[in-house]
């Protein structure tokens, strides 16, 4: 089955999503990081610290840094991604090399902490558009696939050793600082992907769960899935037990404290407990980002 073609103002949208994407990280780079020594995780990272000890111009270093990734982004993921990737990429190169962007602040924790909140705005704004700024994701799937290591733990093991680099040669607290650039960048980023719709799994126990079911569709138009349980098992009486709806749905995070206050004003002794997910599609779901 064919994908289907995103209308033209879709891609537009897209476009002009990247665009501001990219003169955020250009300004956080120029405007904070580059001028104060500081660095940041991934392919970043390793570009400013090049940047840094050779002395060679952050555009030309980004985009030279990131050609090894993006091919193996045509092997790892696809080509169409590849080429968007390596558009993103120079697009970002060309920013750095033109764009006179000003020296915002010199104060450590400004730079650390605004520095990695434009970086995040920057990355997370490009990734809504269907674009990527680094490619560090890609050499973490490629060593997924032989080593027993998870994604998260092979960007760390990378992210380790480029602050650790960072510390020996250049200074222990410019790396300290660079580590709080890394994480307020991973937090904005993941506020811009996700916001206030990041979806989260509601489970409900009840013994109203006939009434609860009815309100979450009729009322809040969620889909829901019925698992069979049993209740009861208590210590005083673990012989008795009844059946049970345990009621599961998927709603954003903004919607969960109304879901909570509805379950309760029904059954103020029902079991509650919800989780984060990070991906969810098809369904009853509320569209946030579309997929590319």
């Amino acid at each position: 089955m064919s994908k289907p073609k995103h209308s033209l103002p879709e891609i537009l949208k897209d476009v002009v999503t990247v665009i501001i994407g990219i003169l955020f990280c250009g300004f956080a780079l120029k405007g904070f990081l580059v001028p104060n020594k500081f660095f940041d995780g991934g392919v970043t990272g390793i570009s400013l610290l090049i940047h840094e000890l050779y002395h060679k111009n952050i555009a030309f270093v980004i985009v030279i840094a990131n050609i090894p990734f993006i091919i193996m982004g045509m092997f790892q993921v696809n080509k169409a991604f590849a080429l968007k990737t390596f558009a993103c990429v120079v697009a970002l190169g060309l920013c750095l090399h033109f764009v006179p962007y000003p020296v915002i602040t010199s104060d450590k924790l400004l730079v650390s902490i605004f520095g990695g909140v434009f970086m995040g705005l920057g990355v997370g704004l490009s990734i809504r558009g269907g674009c990527a700024l680094d490619g560090i994701e890609i050499l973490a799937l490629y060593t997924l696939k032989r080593t027993s290591l998870t994604i998260s733990e092979i960007i760390l093991t990378i992210n380790v050793i480029i602050f650790l680099i960072a510390a020996w040669k250049i200074s222990l607290p410019t790396a300290l600082y660079s580590i709080l650039t890394y994480y307020t960048a991973s937090r904005t980023i993941s506020f811009v992907i996700d916001g206030l719709e990041e979806y989260t799994a509601v489970n409900i126990i009840s013994g109203q769960s006939e009434i609860i079911k009815e309100k979450l569709v009729m009322e809040l138009g969620r889909g829901i899935t019925i698992y069979k349980g049993e209740r009861g098992f208590l210590k005083e009486s673990f012989d008795v037990h009844q059946p049970v709806d345990i009621i599961f749905t998927v709603i954003t995070r903004f919607e969960v404290r109304r879901l909570k206050n509805l379950v309760h004003k029904i059954d103020p002794k029902a079991f509650i407990f919800t989780n984060s997910i990070k991906e969810a599609a098809g369904g009853v779901l509320k569209k946030r980002v579309r997929e590319h």
